[in-house]
């Protein structure tokens, strides 16, 4: 699946041919480099192209990198994932821009890690209602999570049960949104819709 690195920006909201006020978020894809390519004949086995995007620091790079980002011949980069071209060949080194994988109109898949709420009780992680209200003797049961299973059998708590923990601050895949707008000279994608991940967080644009 070809796609592209991207960070979010933020969101704001277009008017449509229909006239209609559609909420769309902006996302920055800076031309990807070609850091890596892997064919099914080589010592990895299977054909995937490694592009790389958005600048680090050297001293934030650790040597075998380095030497992996100069076999490329570009500068270190922050992120780096591995996509499937069909039938385009990239060669070390090679840019690849948003015209050359997107067309306004195009509907795209959107991979980034949701925002992370920490630990959280039943109600709010899993939706909840709670046991009850205060009355009959109740004073501190309204987000309770309830019974967790019989006592006697199997006296234990079943794996997987809706339990507190920690929320969020997972990979999530928004799928089937649609590229509105591409602003080339600003390296811009509008696509319809919210995607997860704060403000600054990179995100996969998978076609």
């Amino acid at each position: 699946m070809a796609g592209l690195i991207g960070k979010k920006v933020g969101m704001t909201s277009l008017f449509l041919e229909d006239g209609k006020n559609t909420a769309c978020t902006l996302i920055l894809v800076e031309p990807n480099v070609v850091t890596q390519v892997k064919e099914v004949d080589g010592p990895d086995g299977y054909r995937a192209v490694q592009l790389a995007a958005f600048e680090a620091k050297e001293k934030n790079t650790s040597s075998p990198m380095m030497g992996h980002f100069q076999k490329a011949g570009t500068s270190p980069k922050r992120k780096l994932v591995e996509f499937e071209f069909e039938g385009d060949e990239k060669a070390l080194g090679d840019e690849v821009n948003i015209s050359d994988v997107f067309d306004e109109g195009d509907f795209v898949d959107i991979v980034g890690t949701s925002k992370g709420k920490g630990f959280q009780g039943v109600v709010k992680r899993h939706g909840f209602a709670g046991v009850g209200g205060r009355t009959h003797g109740q004073h501190n049961r309204e987000r309770a999570p309830g019974s967790l299973g019989p006592g006697s059998t199997p006296s234990r708590v079943f794996k997987r049960m809706r339990m507190a923990g920690q929320t969020g601050n997972q990979r999530v895949k928004v799928q089937n949104l649609q590229v509105l707008k591409i602003i080339s000279e600003k390296n811009l994608l509008v696509v319809s819709g919210a995607i997860p991940g704060p403000k600054g967080s990179f995100v996969i644009v998978e076609k």
